[in-house]
């Protein structure tokens, strides 16, 4: 064979790889909405940075005939590339092949990419769209899932793991997602199930579509199994850009910092007059979050779940924060089972990446009621409590109306190790609103008039942030208007901090 025929059959086999499936089945792709493994890494990554790995890997199966049926590549593109300069390893689930199902082969493919990736010390983002495990191939693709679901468990806390779940993803295929730190969905196309509502239906007698079971809203909303809803998948890639900005590459790195062209000093008048008055009164917390941070640019994580708390990435002074806030707005910014989870988790990733958490807080208290009980709230509140523990990032808190109870403790407390704590003049940090006090302090013992004077006295005396301070538990009362410089300047003090928790294997956090 001649130097010229070596070439041209190179060049053969590269366009045949990069056919996937074939024409006709990109076209009914395209048809449902949905873009091709290679166009959503194009979208996703730097324009010309994607460098493909084993790209002519085919597998080895020779049962049900699967010899005959060989495409290169095997239903998953795999490789490397940059986005915003910045090393990153993608996988993407090619549905044309097999319907992008698992093979052991496909399975080597994700395997070696993301040992490389942990060597590297870069994240591995899957964008995710299979039929689950090959049938043909049985137990050596399960084999695979396996593989995949240990190495996700070992890469844990030490690179960014993101999952985008872009099609079908059913059975164990939903493990791997599950495991990685966060999980984005696109709506209408994408979803993700343990078993699908057929089996359902044969089983327990259920009547439910594939949408209500598993579709990206009830996951945003219901479950809490996904974090980010994109409409399409172009959206979902230029979503999966912006995580990554306030992210580090590794464990042992810093978050990325970026120059910040908005005045650190800029104060605004408006938060004079967020809080109301009236205590009972609701108001957005992310109006305080939206004026404080650079460019008032804020990305909420899980904005349809649990949304008495709100959680998110935004950047102060170019520096990437992440923040916790209670949202007065829905169900009174209580503590609740979903609501404890979802911060709980959050905490834990910026802790595990090196990112500063800024909690705002007013929270009456944990819902009460049956319901929570039985579902275990002490628990799952006692996630959250451990989260912020254990937690060895700067930690600042201001607490912006009410503190109450054991709620107190767990958001962020200055005796949970917070480093900066301050409080608006608004603050109420007691153990309970002054009317419940006044009722268990003297029951029915007093007369009307005589209960309204001490209703007034407890306010006076506790729903203020004095006490507090006068104790040391407050560092700084300050006006809302200078809410951004403040935390701006904390988070400078805490900018070298240095804090270890004991050796040990790993704690044994309330799951």
């Amino acid at each position: 064979m001649s130097l010229e025929q070596k070439f041209n059959l190179f060049e053969e086999k590269k366009k045949n790889a990069e056919l996937g499936g074939g024409a006709e089945r990109v076209e009914k792709l395209h048809k449902a909405g949905k873009k091709t493994a290679r166009e959503r890494i194009n979208d996703l990554l730097d324009p010309g940075s994607f460098v493909e790995t084993d790209k002519f890997v085919t597998h080895r199966c020779s049962d049900f005939e699967m010899e005959k049926n060989k495409i290169m590549g095997d239903g998953i593109v795999t490789g490397y590339g940059k986005i915003d300069g910045r090393l990153m390893f993608v996988f993407a689930q090619d549905f044309t092949v097999f319907g992008g199902t698992m093979s052991r082969a496909n399975a080597d493919k994700v395997v070696k990419l993301m040992e490389t990736a942990m060597k590297m010390g870069a994240p591995v983002i899957g964008l995710n769209d299979s039929g689950g495990a090959r049938i043909q191939e049985g137990v050596e693709s399960l084999a695979g899932y396996a593989d995949i679901f240990y190495l996700n468990t070992m890469a844990s806390g030490v690179i960014p793991q993101i999952s985008a779940v872009l099609g079908a993803c059913a059975g164990g295929a939903v493990y791997s997602p599950a495991i990685t730190d966060f999980i984005m969905m696109v709506n209408k196309t994408s979803n993700m199930f343990v078993t699908g509502p057929d089996v359902i239906k044969a089983v327990t007698h259920e009547d439910v579509t594939k949408e209500d079971l598993g579709g990206a809203m009830t996951h945003n909303s219901k479950s809490g199994v996904a974090h980010f809803l994109a409409d399409n998948d172009e959206q979902c890639m230029m979503m999966l850009r912006e995580l990554m900005s306030y992210l580090p590459l590794n464990n042992m790195e810093d978050p990325p910092h970026k120059t910040c062209l908005d005045d650190i000093y800029r104060i605004d008048e408006k938060l004079q007059t967020v809080v109301p008055d009236d205590p009972n009164k609701s108001y957005d917390i992310k109006e305080i979050i939206n004026s404080v941070v650079d460019n008032n640019n804020f990305f909420e994580v899980m904005p349809y779940y649990a949304q008495n708390i709100v959680i998110g990435f935004a950047r102060l002074n170019g520096y990437p924060v992440g923040i916790v806030a209670n949202q007065p707005e829905f169900l009174a910014g209580v503590l609740d089972i979903n609501s404890s989870v979802k911060a709980a988790r959050f905490v834990r990733f910026c802790d595990c990446f090196n990112i500063p958490i800024i909690t705002l807080v007013d929270v009456p208290g944990f819902l009460p009621g049956a319901t929570q009980e039985f579902g275990g709230i002490i628990k799952h509140g006692a996630k959250l409590l451990y989260a912020y523990c254990e937690a060895t990032v700067p930690k600042i808190t201001l607490i912006t109306r009410k503190a109450y109870g054991g709620a107190y403790d767990v958001m962020s407390s200055k005796h949970i190790g917070a480093d900066v704590n301050f409080a608006y003049p608004t603050a109420e940090i007691a153990v309970m609103g002054a009317e419940g006090a006044v009722n268990i302090i003297y029951k029915s013992n007093i007369s009307e008039e005589d209960r309204k004077v001490a209703v007034d006295n407890y306010k006076n005396t506790f729903a203020n942030p004095y006490k507090a301070a006068e104790l040391g538990y407050i560092d700084e009362i300050i006006y809302p208007k200078e809410t951004r410089a403040k935390l701006i300047q904390a988070l400078e003090m805490c900018r070298n901090k240095r804090k270890t928790n004991p050796p040990k294997k790993h704690g044994n956090i309330p799951l």
